[in-house]
């Protein structure tokens, strides 16, 4: 089956839809914990339409269908989409109606819509449910129809967990744990569950390798007033874990056994859960009479705030990943001279290399972006041994790439200019620029969120008539996910709550630019808020960059940066030097050095 074009599964998956009365299948992005990146046990959107961007949403009707994501994915879509039978649904565009919209107008009265009730989250299927509702159709969530024609379906991934110990564990287990306690008592909530991965592991101070880039493992908690059961494939903890997770008072039950241990729960069980991160399977058995609290998990905001000593571990991290790429930088540019003949693919390589001879460094924290020229204009590109492109002594090079280290998580975006730019892509880079070293350097009241502050990067791409379709920034991990909650920069959305911005958040600034066919441009350091100043009128925070690589001058137009962009970026690459060259000895310290010398 595996190997069977994809209009073959499409109809192998309509055949199932017939036996079992299913007028459409709705197939997300999705797995039991909601996770960004899905281990393959969970990728049946990818498996049944080819498409493999980490955001979408699939339709399937018994004679048609659709495929919804966003800009960042358009190109990519179209690409993969072709020869399907699969349209392309570009979300956020006009005239473009979201899925639960056009499915709603796709079905008759009594008409039955499945999805898989494990990948699909409470509030989603309320949403869902309602929707279909008012058309006069039906939500089924016992139903998981991709599963039943996938006949190789890859297993549970079984890596072991091990230990986020001292010092880069910061904050003992059993001190998290009393924690969420005390805000579970503010609630009212004698037990609470959380199933998404990261906090999780975050809570339990462990680690694992069952999703890509992220290192975690698949578990769900449950914790009451006086233990908490962690839901896990008992093989995959070693004993020693074991014994340190019983003296802080949480024991292990098997992970399928989640739901029976829900449906267990007294009748007069207070659950505290959050609805956008639990799927419905879980609370399928749930007594009527446990009520709920539905709020935002207690830890997520916790996790978001790092200490003073993550945050000492995550700048120690950021001089050793900055000299990796210095090596890496160095490396592809003198190649280019050279006469190499490099790809997409060697970047890839070198940058991986370069990072792996780092002390503490666990692997890469998503996918390399390596990217050349026309590539660059599709913001999750990816070079494939299927599809890569040679480089030159021309043009721009855009490398988005981040690591895993015990003590921290990096993500950084640099655009290197391998020979000749154009006048455009001279003035183009420097406004994206300016729009970086504007948020970077805002100062902005307590209370202010993300979307509040996303138009100061934006604001010298909309004076000349251009802007980007992703967000600015993300919310970053301590040794966790590259993309973290609660907080992140990015327009306002309605319906979408303001999450106010505090001390010790990490978070990407990244504004870009993508011209298709031609080239893309995004410049993107990780940044912490800290405290800036208290007058009559409050606190005020701003961001400190905690990022070390130098911008490729080559690349900039000078003449655009007012007097004090140009005095950020020369300070800039003033700490960037003084920063690695410790670090760095021969010619990567001569490339440093230059890369680092002031504007002229």
């Amino acid at each position: 089956m595996t190997a069977q074009p994809i209009p073959v599964r499409l109809e192998a998956l309509r055949a199932a839809m017939a036996r079992e009365g299913v007028a459409a299948v709705v197939v997300p992005s999705a797995d039991p914990h909601l996770s960004e990146y899905l281990p393959p046990r969970w990728q049946a959107r990818e498996w049944l339409s080819g498409f493999t961007g980490s955001s979408g949403t699939l339709v399937v009707t018994t004679d048609g269908g659709g495929l919804w994501t966003d800009s960042r994915y358009f190109s990519q879509a179209e690409q993969e989409l072709a020869g399907s039978g699969l349209p392309l649904m570009r979300l956020k565009v006009a005239h473009t109606p979201e899925h639960i919209g056009w499915l709603a107008e796709q079905l008759r009265p009594g008409d039955v819509v499945a999805a898989a009730g494990d990948s699909l989250d409470v509030s989603g299927a309320e949403s869902l449910a309602r929707r279909l509702g008012a058309a006069g159709a039906t939500l089924r969530t016992d139903l998981d129809l991709p599963a039943a024609i996938w006949p190789d379906r890859p297993g549970r991934p079984d890596a072991p967990v091990f230990a986020h110990a001292a010092p880069f564990a910061a904050v003992d287990r059993a001190d998290k744990l009393r924690h969420v306690r005390t805000a579970m008592r503010r609630a009212g909530a004698t037990h609470h569950l959380l199933s998404s991965l990261d906090d999780i592991a975050w809570l339990t101070n462990l680690r694992g390798a069952d999703v890509e880039y992220n290192p975690v493992f698949l578990a769900h908690l449950l914790i009451d007033d006086g233990k908490a059961t962690l839901f896990i494939d008992a093989a995959k903890v070693p004993a020693d874990i074991r014994q340190a997770l019983a003296a802080d008072g949480m024991g292990l039950a098997d992970y399928s056994t989640v739901a029976s241990a829900i449906a267990a729960l007294p009748d007069d069980a207070v659950l505290m859960l959050d609805p956008g991160h639990v799927v419905v399977s879980i609370l399928e058995g749930l007594s009527p009479t446990v009520r709920q609290v539905r709020a935002a998990h207690p830890s997520t905001m916790q996790k978001a705030r790092k200490t003073t000593e993550e945050l000492d571990h995550v700048r120690d991290v950021m001089r050793r990943d900055g000299a990796a790429l210095a090596h890496a930088f160095r490396r592809i540019e003198t190649g280019i001279v050279a006469g190499e003949p490099l790809t997409e693919l060697d970047v890839d390589t070198i940058v991986r290399e370069a990072r792996a001879a780092q002390s503490g460094f666990v692997g890469e924290s998503f996918s390399t972006i390596a990217a050349y020229q026309a590539n660059g204009a599709l913001p999750h590109y990816r070079a494939t041994e299927a599809h890569f492109s040679p480089l030159a002594a021309k043009g721009l090079l855009l490398i988005d790439s981040g690591g895993q280290y015990l003590g921290g998580t990096t993500d950084i975006t640099r655009v290197l200019a391998l020979g000749p730019v154009t006048d455009e892509q001279r003035r183009d880079s420097t406004l994206v620029l300016k729009g970086m070293i504007a948020l970077s350097r805002a100062r902005f009241p307590k209370g202010a969120s993300g979307p509040q502050l996303d138009a100061l990067a934006r604001a010298p791409l909309w004076a000349a008539g251009m802007d980007y379709g992703h967000g600015t920034g993300h919310g970053v991990g301590y040794f966790l996910n590259v993309h973290e909650g609660p907080h992140g920069i990015r327009a306002p959305r309605a319906g979408v709550a303001l999450v106010p911005l505090e001390t010790g958040m990490i978070t990407s600034i990244e504004p870009g630019l993508y011209k298709p066919g031609r080239y893309g441009i995004r410049h993107e350091n990780l940044a912490v808020v800290t405290q800036a100043d208290s007058t009559e009128f409050g606190d005020f925070f701003a961001f400190e960059t905690l990022t070390l690589c130098p911008f490729d001058r080559r690349g900039l137009e000078p003449r655009l940066l007012e007097p004090s962009e140009r005095a950020w970026l020369d300070d800039y690459h003033a700490t960037v030097r003084a920063a690695l060259s410790p670090l760095l000895d021969g010619a990567d310290r001569e490339w440093l050095e230059w890369h680092c010398a002031p504007l002229q």
